[in-house]
């Protein structure tokens, strides 16, 4: 039982060492790698912001607010979320490309990944939110994810 034990616990290290390496940035490998994997993480958060823009202005009583829309739109949200740490892996700042993105992306991983955690939060909250059917408890629910989205560009994101 003693050896088993053992293993398992050296099983569950292993794996813990892997998963926690594996969340490290790793440097870009030329510049060709740089520019492609910065298009990348670059479509997330386009992605991102076209499905805020409807929240944005049902939030703001510029048009109706529509629970399927937010349902949905919430859902891409949350699962874009969910891609951000894979796509912002790559830490692209030795080399000169096309982005918005601060270097401490890179520098600040920690905070950079509370960020993200919380954006993941508020989008699982506007889910529910969608599905109450109350306008209020939506509308409060997209100011949540909308300014999880605004902290990160604080931390994160050139002016």
């Amino acid at each position: 039982m003693k050896v088993l034990s053992k293993k398992l616990a050296s099983l569950c290290i292993s794996a813990s060492l892997i998963v926690a390496t594996s969340a490290l940035a790793q440097p870009a490998k030329s510049e060709k790698h740089a520019n492609y994997t910065t298009e990348l993480r670059q479509s997330i958060f386009k992605l991102l912001g076209s499905n805020m823009g409807a929240l944005g202005a049902m939030a703001k009583g510029k048009i109706p607010i529509d629970v399927t829309v937010v349902e949905k739109n919430a859902k891409r949200i949350n699962q874009l979320s969910l891609m951000i740490a894979d796509y912002s892996r790559t830490d692209t700042s030795k080399f000169a490309v096309d982005t918005e993105a601060l270097n401490k992306i890179w520098q600040e991983p920690a905070l950079f990944k509370s960020d993200t955690e919380q954006l993941i939060q508020a989008s699982q909250k506007l889910i529910i939110a969608a599905q109450s059917n109350d306008n209020a408890v939506i509308k409060k629910a997209i100011g949540g994810v909308g300014k999880s989205c605004g902290g990160c560009h604080d931390n994160f994101k050139k002016e």
